[in-house]
């Protein structure tokens, strides 16, 4: 068995939705559009600065269950995956066989210190 198919991670599936803050501004929160199994792979990672911050990131591996190109069960890019307190934002999405069976996601996570 490959390391594509031990889905064994349950990741929830979010976007993005901006409302009205009543300012002229807007505020944004992060809703669940469902729950995928996944395998998450963590590739070398890297360490900078932001707002006077040290952030670490994480590029990520993440394979899920393939689903065509419109379903909301499919990731796109801009969404994220959140595991408990962990997040990933998707950078990209592509399948990871020619069937089509899996998707790979390239996600980024990051850890504010």
């Amino acid at each position: 068995m490959s390391a594509i198919t031990r889905l064994n991670r349950k990741l929830v599936l979010e976007e993005a939705q901006r409302t009205s803050d009543g300012a002229g501004g807007y505020v944004e929160t992060w809703v669940p559009l469902g729950t995928l199994w996944a395998s998450v792979e963590a590739l070398s990672g890297f360490e900078g600065s932001r707002d006077f911050v040290t952030v670490s990131r994480v590029p990520m591996r993440i394979h899920v269950r393939g689903a065509p190109v419109g379903s909301p069960r499919r990731p796109k890019p801009d969404q994220r995956f959140t595991e408990g307190s962990r997040t990933y934002r998707i950078l990209s999405v592509a399948e990871a066989d020619a069937q089509g069976h899996y998707l790979i996601c390239h996600a980024q996570e990051e850890v504010s210190s």
